[in-house]
């Protein structure tokens, strides 16, 4: 069995994720079941090593996971397709593209918010 790779939230609300517009990240979510990309944003003391983690598990093969606590603090994970590291006023930022279940967004519809940025990505 294949060890994915882990971007843990051990603490802190559950992220907030948003519908993303960007259409050529879909042709990477290609499979069997349903699904869509969507996009957060985690604060991160140290994005290098998770970057640089997350390189070598896609070069090795390996899947990225978000772990990650629900509104109801039980563990969630979702596949990562994407990242890339943001300086802000506040610090570093890890912005994160994942693969949601389609059947998930469809109860959660309303609460995505649209997206738009332009910037470089990195793909798994």
């Amino acid at each position: 069995m294949i060890e994915p790779e882990y971007i843990t939230i051990i603490e802190g609300p559950t992220p907030e994720f948003q519908s993303t517009p960007e259409f050529a990240i879909n042709s990477v979510l290609e499979g069997p079941h349903d699904s869509f990309t969507a996009y957060c944003e985690l604060r991160t003391a140290n994005g290098e090593a998770i970057l640089e983690r997350c390189r070598r598990a896609w070069k090795e093969k390996r899947p990225v996971r978000l772990d990650f606590p629900d509104e109801m603090r039980m563990r969630k994970e979702l596949d990562v397709v994407g990242l890339r590291l943001k300086e802000r006023d506040e610090g570093t930022v890890l912005q994160l593209w994942v693969r949601h279940p389609l059947n998930e967004h469809a109860a959660e519809d309303d609460d995505f918010d649209d997206f738009d940025d332009d910037d470089n990505l990195s793909f798994g």
